[in-house]
């Protein structure tokens, strides 16, 4: 038996969005309108959704006082019919380099929330509140399978480290196997792939709870 990974930590979002950035600033100027794999959304339109949810997370981490049991009410704005809902939006004006400062920014607010927060805080979600290591997870997941997302519109190459994967499918998803390949386990988790006698998911989820509780 492979021994239990180790713990997800703000490393791993630092160097998930480190990655992501270093492969995204390969796209051609004229395909971020192009849409983001198997997403309704364009490219660009799916940086800002991934920005928008890092800094949501660091968001959540961050309160202290009641009401805990809600998201933060933040003005969330989708800029047309069907495109996301976000907080977050870059500047079209800025350019590429402009969005990927967005999204570098907005994971650095994270990283520093995990580092930072008190061992009892707790950030809401509907999977459950999410003490730092699931938050740093949460981020995670979204980083890298929303660049496997642009990565597929873009015509870019994404295979994340597979320990980094491990980690976070250990983390949040409990019950996905561990005998197979961990990025492929992580896009069957999230819908995106298939495993071997398992077929492609319709719903899925992940679990904020602590690995010995889920």
């Amino acid at each position: 038996m492979s021994p239990e990974p180790s713990p997800v930590t703000a490393d791993d979002v630092e160097e998930a969005v480190r990655l992501a950035v270093e492969t995204l600033r390969q796209a051609p100027e004229t395909a971020w309108d192009r849409k983001a794999g198997t997403l309704e959304w364009t490219c660009w339109e799916t940086v800002e959704h991934l920005a928008d949810d890092l800094f949501a997370y660091a968001a959540q981490l961050g309160l202290t006082t009641p009401p805990l049991d809600d998201y933060v009410p933040f003005i969330l704005e989708s800029r047309r019919p069907g495109g996301p809902g976000n907080t977050v939006h870059a500047d079209r004006k800025a350019g590429p380099a402009g969005l990927m400062q967005v999204l570098q920014a907005s994971g650095a607010l994270l990283v520093a929330m995990v580092r930072t927060a008190p061992p009892h805080a707790r950030a809401h979600h509907t999977f459950g509140p999410a003490d730092a290591a699931a938050s740093a997870g949460m981020g995670l997941v979204e980083t890298l399978v929303h660049v496997h997302d642009l990565a597929e519109g873009l015509g870019l190459t994404w295979t994340p480290p597979a320990d980094m994967c491990a980690r976070v499918l250990a983390r949040l998803f409990p019950d996905a196997p561990r005998d197979t390949d961990p990025w492929t386990t992580l896009l069957w988790a999230t819908g995106r792939a298939e495993l071997p006698g398992r077929p492609r998911l319709t719903e899925w989820r992940w679990y904020n709870e602590p690995v010995s509780r889920a």
